[in-house]
């Protein structure tokens, strides 16, 4: 009995859209390119960010030892010293992990998007739009960090806007029907 190992039905395009070759996966648009860039930017950024919350960790727990003080004294329940001591490294440490997170998801959306994965595209919007809301609820602090957040969020917007160009659109819609 012979038999065909991997029959076509009509729905088999052996040519990728437009390239008009087998297999060949279709060229990234310079928009995609620019927006992951932008990314490994982000990346970058928040690993500064990073090693600047360690950097700078000593005037965070003092700033952060004062406000838990003055916030215990309005209240008249005294925190001792070992409690504010805990409270101060958690911070720093959550600081640290939550800036190495947002490193790595920042490398994992260029990664994506760089091969033309549309769920990326769409994560990434989502997580600009994540990024967004915590740009809003920031903007009341002062300092260092909220440079960091809005330079973070234009980096953000920049390959958003980047990520759905009209001319972005056929390299992710080809990567689908690979």
């Amino acid at each position: 009995m012979s038999y065909q190992p991997y029959p076509s039905g009509g729905a088999y395009q052996p040519y990728s859209a437009g390239s008009g070759q087998l297999g060949q996966r279709p060229e990234q648009p310079t928009s995609v390119r620019n927006a992951v860039w932008l990314m490994y930017g982000g990346a970058a950024l928040s690993a500064i960010s990073a090693i600047l919350v360690l950097a700078l960790s000593s005037a965070i727990r003092t700033a952060e030892g004062k406000a838990l003080v003055n916030a215990r004294k309005q209240n008249g329940t005294p925190l001792t010293a070992a409690e504010i001591h805990s409270v101060e490294n958690v911070t720093i440490a959550v600081l640290v992990v939550v800036l190495l997170i947002g490193v790595g998801l920042w490398v994992w959306m260029a990664w994506a998007n760089g091969r033309g994965r549309n769920w990326a595209r769409i994560m990434s919007s989502v997580l600009f739009g994540l990024n967004t809301i915590y740009l809003v609820l920031s903007v009341s602090r002062a300092g260092l960090s909220v440079i960091f957040i809005g330079l973070s969020w234009l980096l953000g917007l920049g390959a958003i806007i980047l990520l759905w160009r009209r001319e972005s659109a056929p390299y992710f819609q080809a990567r689908r029907s690979l």
